[in-house]
């Protein structure tokens, strides 16, 4: 948690959100999950050449070499995440736009994968991140095509099912490819999601699974946020190109060379909301599991959000009082300003604008934080709000409007001191959202 800035008025739910953070993260780690997917699969002891990508990529590893003997392979992992793999080669990538150890790493992947041979079994680990960490393009594209195409498309607002339909068709590792690149070997995928509906496909691209979308729908998408006339030209050639069937698809359900891939999800978001909820209720909160599908832009999503807290507190409904409501997922940013922040904080400032206006000294707080620790373009994991922080902001000087126009949230939690600073975790299952509605008779104020 941040030290720097004021600090908020005494809050006693603002402490207990705050001490909730680190019992978030254990829940959300990967290695367990991973060792239990092999144990269940009954691979424990077998051989297999293993190969990691994303945010979760060391965890993950970490996770497999307690089941599996290696045979060799690539850890590919966020630049400046600590942590090495024996036995295993790790090569760091960057996110959220590819850049030149995004391409080594991503060629690396592919070698190893066109290395396997019939009698081999390739372990395939992915977490979210890997659209960037690790990439390949399609020729004639250039790295410099996807860096633009890439930055197009996080800031026009787009799903990241919309935005990863599109990365799909310019890469050579993703849609399946990577598997099919493997072919004839056994190939097993194993996910940690970080998007919400856990579809396999969209996790990193879905580098193991067949590909149900196609150049046709990626043109879709590029149409339907107004970037025909901004993406680089090669990559509007490739696409459309592909759309008239000019070029290969990415392997689709059916295809021979992913007969021999199994593809299983080991961990989700609503893994973590279950085991926070659980911890809730130990404190004394009635707890109540909106969504783990949360999507949509931020502001909204927190709006939405305000609303289901003040029924809560109003009328009891849908959960009487005192409440803990969870939701995960991923909403999105149309990003117009020029201020640091992400999704998260976008989120809670929402939420506390909302709250003010109708109950300023309700009982409330919120927490809004991504579990890879990294929100939007902040060092911050996300922030933790409450109904009388939109007051202490104009205390400080700001207008918390104009913060949120500029997409600045990040200096208005950083004023309060309830930015959430935890660094880059090792692990990648979405955004986490907790509403604490009300005080337990017993309440203790830690988590």
């Amino acid at each position: 948690m941040s030290q720097a800035g004021s600090e908020h008025p005494a809050h006693p739910l603002v402490e207990s959100l705050k001490a909730l953070v680190p019992q978030i993260l254990e829940k959300a780690r990967l290695d367990t999950r991973v060792e239990r997917g092999l144990e269940d699969l009954g691979l424990c002891g077998s051989r297999a050449i293993v190969l990691a990508l994303g945010k979760g990529s060391v965890q993950m590893a970490r996770g497999a070499l307690k089941c599996v003997e290696p045979e060799g392979g690539v850890v590919v992992k966020p630049r400046g995440m600590s942590g090495s793999v024996d036995g295993l080669e790790v090569i760091e990538g960057s996110h959220p736009i590819p850049d030149e150890w995004s391409l080594r790493a991503g060629s690396r992947l592919l070698e190893w994968a066109r290395a396997a041979s019939a009698g081999d079994r390739v372990l395939v680990l992915v977490s979210g991140g890997g659209s960037a960490l690790a990439e390949v393009p399609v020729p004639p594209l250039t790295l410099e095509d996807l860096r633009e195409a890439s930055m197009l498309l996080l800031k026009s607002g787009a799903t990241i099912h919309e935005i990863n339909t599109v990365r799909k068709h310019l890469s050579l590792l993703k849609g399946g490819r990577l598997a099919a690149a493997a072919h004839p070997a056994r190939t097993l995928g194993l996910y940690a999601s970080d998007v919400p509906g856990d579809r396999l496909d969209m996790i990193a691209s879905g580098p193991t699974v067949p590909d149900p979308t196609s150049y046709a729908d990626a043109l879709s998408v590029v149409r339907k946020y107004g970037l025909e006339a901004s993406m680089p030209p090669a990559v509007l050639q490739v696409i459309e190109s592909g759309a008239r069937g000019e070029l290969e698809e990415t392997p689709k359900p059916g295809d021979e060379r992913l007969k021999e891939t199994v593809n299983k999800l080991v961990a989700a978001n609503i893994d973590v909301l279950e085991g926070v909820a659980a911890r809730l209720r130990e404190m004394g909160f009635t707890t109540l599991i909106l969504t783990s599908r949360l999507e949509g832009e931020s502001r909204e999503a927190g709006r939405v959000l305000a609303s289901i807290a003040l029924e809560v507190l109003d009328r009891g409904v849908p959960s009487p009082t005192p409440a803990a409501i969870l939701a995960g997922g991923e909403t999105t940013v149309r990003v117009t300003g020029r201020g640091r922040g992400g999704r998260n904080m976008e989120l809670a400032l929402a939420w506390s604008l909302a709250m003010a206006y109708w109950m300023p000294e309700a009982p409330a707080a919120l927490l809004a934080m991504d579990t890879d620790g990294i929100d939007g373009n902040s060092d911050a994991a996300g922030a933790i709000a409450w109904p009388g922080l939109p007051q202490a902001l104009r205390s400080y000087g700001l207008d918390p409007q104009e913060v949120l126009g500029e997409n600045d949230s990040e200096r208005a939690f950083a004023l309060s001191n309830t930015l959430v600073v935890t660094g880059q975790t090792g692990t990648n299952l979405n955004s986490i959202v907790v509403m604490l509605l009300g005080l337990p008779e017993t309440y203790q104020g830690e988590a």
